[in-house]
């Protein structure tokens, strides 16, 4: 019966939908999205690349000094390394949630560079990279 009304009256149906939608839009803009907890873990990759060298000679000569340094970092959860057969090593490291991520990369930073002199050459020359 409700919906008899609808049917009949369809160009007032239309303008009742529409009216709906530009509510829906302007409610958008008025959320409070900044007030909603964090609820993935930042994170910071640190990633370099050994040129001719296979996954094996990555992960012992560049991935475990870098992780030898950076394991213990301040309010560090986990890390995983990553290394492939074209001479790439990525090194995610995640932290707790609400660890300020430009703090967190900056230690990280600090301690990759502890490790650099025990890196090859060429990964010196190309350089480590470390992002959030």
């Amino acid at each position: 019966m409700f919906s008899r009304f609808f049917i009949d009256r369809p160009i007032f149906a239309s303008v009742l939908s529409i009216i709906v939608v530009l509510a829906g839009l302007i409610s958008i803009s008025k959320l409070p999205v900044a007030q909603y907890p964090e609820i993935t873990p930042p994170t910071v990759e640190v990633s370099a690349v050994y040129p001719g060298a296979n996954s094996q000679v990555v992960a012992d000569t560049v991935a475990a000094p870098i992780e030898q340094q950076v394991n213990g970092v301040e309010n560090m959860l986990y890390m995983g390394s990553q290394a492939t057969t074209d001479g790439v090593m990525t090194l995610t490291i995640t932290f707790k949630i609400g660890t300020n991520v430009e703090q967190a990369e900056t230690q990280v930073q600090n301690r990759v560079q502890r490790a650099l002199p025990r890196l090859p050459a060429e990964v010196r020359q190309i350089g480590v990279t470390t992002v959030k």
